[in-house]
């Protein structure tokens, strides 16, 4: 996924608090997904307000089978009940298949008392009384065969409704088979949700304010074609080391409507003294890495800016920021601080020389000044990996780029950066309307 598609929730979360924008990178990292069912996935890591929404999908539906589960059981009892309105009409149907079998037994023993009675007839018996006994024989025969037909036909009525009354009750045990089985594989994806949110929660990065990012020297005017120089510096003014920080700068520039963006036509490269060769800036826009950084220690990293000469007239924004992860797996960092600077058109001459200063807020805060404030010194003044504090400690500029086994995606990181540099092109744009 690319920077830009991530700039959506990143823009999102940069108005909101920065604790959010803080937690979204080391679970990038490592969290452990949990099912099909648990959340959105980005860049192939689940985020921990994914895993949010996922633990609490995952106790709705549990929630739901439980209730569908009760349900299920009551559905049962129905069933089952006598008073049903299925089992009141098998009912029926056996008890008009009890009557209709008494009247054919009656009907039966009716024609072989008429079949005895005409057999018994003497010989000396008149024509007169044969055919009577004829007569109520042939009656008898006919009522034992209506009695039989009606008998037939009420034990299939009730064979049907027995069956229909039956099928119905298990139908009912089935669903509620199937109803206790959902729960079972709610409870577990709830389990499973739940054990994979508290473990992301207890990695989430946390906002340090006290881990300071500034830029010193950019300048306020920069002309296409040109290539500028200046200085990022990472302080950590906490009480304890940080084993791993990794500063990062990304710029980011419109024309003057706003509307189209240049950012490919700014080329970031960086370097140290420790490792004074250029290096292009990465994708991931991180300023190579110090490791470690004492408590109140501080490195620089010299960064080059070159705007290709086919940049328009313009704005232009730089926004540095700064990461930290520690051996424990404690991580966090803080919001990036954006740099507005104009970029002129090639053989333009700048009106002033001044320098770019941070803004006065950040993104989620109730405009309060931000930590590490431009300094007035000039670039290269300090431009050694290691800086010495009054206590001795000292931060080491890694030579290379960030570490791979740093659970900080870079990609995320970049979002928060992006997020901001969105949100200062969201102004400009807002101010050029109201203008």
């Amino acid at each position: 996924m690319t920077i830009r598609r991530i700039a959506a929730t990143a823009v999102a979360a940069a108005v909101t608090t920065p604790v959010v924008l803080l937690s979204v990178s080391p679970v990038y990292a490592d969290a452990k997904p949990v099912t099909a069912q648990t959340g959105q996935q980005r860049d192939g890591k689940t985020s921990v307000e994914d895993l949010r929404k996922a633990a609490a999908a995952a106790q709705e539906k549990y929630d739901e089978a439980v209730a569908a589960e009760k349900a299920a059981v009551n559905a049962v009892e129905a069933a089952m009940a006598d008073d049903a309105p299925h089992s009141v009409a098998a009912a029926k149907a056996r008890k008009e298949a009890a009557a209709a079998a008494a009247a054919k037994a009656t009907a039966d023993k009716e024609r072989d008392e008429a079949k005895a009675a005409r057999a018994a007839l003497p010989e000396t018996a008149t024509a007169d009384e044969k055919a009577e006994a004829d007569k109520k024989l042939a009656a008898a025969e006919a009522a034992a065969t209506a009695a039989e037909a009606r008998k037939t036909a009420a034990d299939a009525e009730a064979a049907k409704a027995g069956k229909a009354a039956d099928d119905i009750v298990v139908d009912a045990g089935r669903k509620l088979a199937a109803a206790r089985k959902a729960v079972d594989i709610a409870l577990a994806e709830k389990r499973a949700a739940d054990e994979a949110l508290a473990d992301a929660e207890k990695r989430v990065c946390v906002y340090e304010g006290k881990l300071t990012t500034t830029l010193t020297g950019l300048p306020t005017e920069i002309v296409a074609g040109s290539t500028v120089d200046f200085t990022v510096r990472v302080t950590n003014g906490t009480a304890k080391t940080m084993d791993k920080v990794l500063p990062s700068v990304f710029f980011h520039g419109t024309d003057k409507s706003g509307t189209k963006t240049v950012d490919d036509l700014f080329g970031v490269q960086w370097s140290t003294a420790a490792s004074p060769a250029w290096k292009h800036v990465a994708k991931d826009h991180f300023l190579g890495s110090v490791t470690p950084l004492k408590k109140g220690a501080h490195a620089d990293i010299k960064v080059r800016l070159t705007v290709d000469a086919k940049a328009p007239a313009g704005n232009g924004t730089a926004l540095v920021s700064g990461q930290y992860v520690n051996n424990d797996g404690t991580c966090g960092g803080n919001i990036a601080l954006w740099h507005d600077f104009t970029t002129l058109p090639a053989g333009s001459k700048p009106a002033t020389s001044g320098t770019v200063t941070p803004s006065k807020t950040t993104p989620g805060t109730s405009g309060t000044t931000p930590q590490g404030s431009t300094s007035s010194q000039a670039v290269g003044a300090t431009t050694s990996s290691t800086s010495t504090t009054p206590s001795g400690s000292t931060g080491s500029l890694a030579s290379t780029g960030s570490s791979s086994a740093l659970p900080l995606a870079g990609a995320a990181g970049a979002a928060v950066v992006l997020g901001a540099g969105t949100v200062v092109l969201t102004r400009r744009r807002k101010a050029g309307a109201s203008s």
